[in-house]
């Protein structure tokens, strides 16, 4: 049996991302805070979006700057990630010192990434929309930086399984689980057996 409810924001696990934006490595002219409302909206060209809030002190450095760079979060960074959302650049003018991660210089764009961020998305905006409580940036991704430590020399694939990513369901964060299956396994056909001869 289901019980029906009222509309509301119930669609999870969603990324716990991490969004730095401004510019430099400096806290006078850069932020960083996490943001829920993530994900990809094209394959090609790669886009992705994100929500923010007018009243958030980012807002205004992403709107004047059209760039912002979204960093995956790991076990590692969950405190980080937690503080960053719930703690203002209005109150704490350095969350970068204040959370214990590190800026990195942007490479496609002028704001910062998050050093400890396995992956950095670059990207620069396309366009706005004014949704409501939240606008919504729809970027172009124009960057990846990659964390070398999770690429495997043998095989050259990135491992990004290892990194110990976190999402956010429901006001928790959670670690991520066992692989259950992997892309197209639930219609695979069983590997022939060779008879013996």
């Amino acid at each position: 049996m289901k019980e029906s409810w009222k509309p509301g924001t119930v669609l999870y696990p969603l990324p716990a991302a991490l969004v730095s934006c401004g510019h430099g490595t400096d806290a006078e002219t850069s932020n960083v805070f996490t943001v829920a409302w993530t994900g990809i909206v094209c394959t090609n060209p790669p886009m992705l979006s994100i929500s923010v809030r007018p009243e958030r002190a980012s807002y205004p450095m992403i709107r004047e700057s059209g760039e912002f760079t979204v960093n995956l979060t790991t076990e590692a960074m969950a405190r980080a990630t937690d503080f960053c959302g719930v703690r203002s650049r209005r109150d704490v003018p350095d969350k970068w010192a204040a959370a214990g991660i590190t800026p990195y210089p942007g490479v496609a764009v002028a704001c910062p990434a998050v050093a400890e961020s396995p992956i950095s998305l670059e990207c620069k905006v396309r366009e706005v929309k004014e949704l409501g409580s939240h606008h919504l940036f729809i970027a172009d991704i124009i960057n990846v930086l990659a964390d070398t430590a999770f690429m495997d020399p043998a095989s050259g694939r990135f491992e990004l399984e290892k990194a110990g990513l976190i999402s956010y369901s429901h006001g928790r964060y959670y670690a991520q689980g066992p692989e259950l299956g992997h892309f197209g396994f639930s219609v695979k056909k069983p590997a022939s057996k060779k008879k013996k001869k």
